[in-house]
């Protein structure tokens, strides 16, 4: 299992980046076998982890189409900086 971490500083959000962060979430979960995606944005840093069972799924979800336009715009408009985090997860526990 690997998650993916994304943490950015928000230049600017607007109506499109809120409809395309959701169309992307949909598409992680329900096109590229995403098992899990939470996100949280509190002032102006956003942090958003998704979780994935191996790394050529995240890189067939790198490589679409509609991501690849996001990641012009977030590059362009929407973020000052980001860090992109690919990890393996050695280890789970809860209660």
């Amino acid at each position: 299992m690997y998650a993916v971490i994304f943490k950015a500083e928000v230049n600017e959000f607007d109506q499109a980046y809120l409809e395309t962060a959701s169309r992307l979430r949909e598409l992680a979960l329900n096109e590229y076998g995403c098992t899990e995606f939470s996100s949280c944005t509190e002032g102006k840093r956003e942090i958003a982890i998704s979780y994935w069972p191996s790394k050529q799924a995240i890189q067939t979800w790198k490589n679409d189409p509609v991501h690849l336009q996001a990641q012009k715009q977030g590059k362009a408009k929407w973020y000052k900086s980001y860090q992109v985090q690919v990890v393996e997860i050695m280890h789970q526990y809860g209660a």
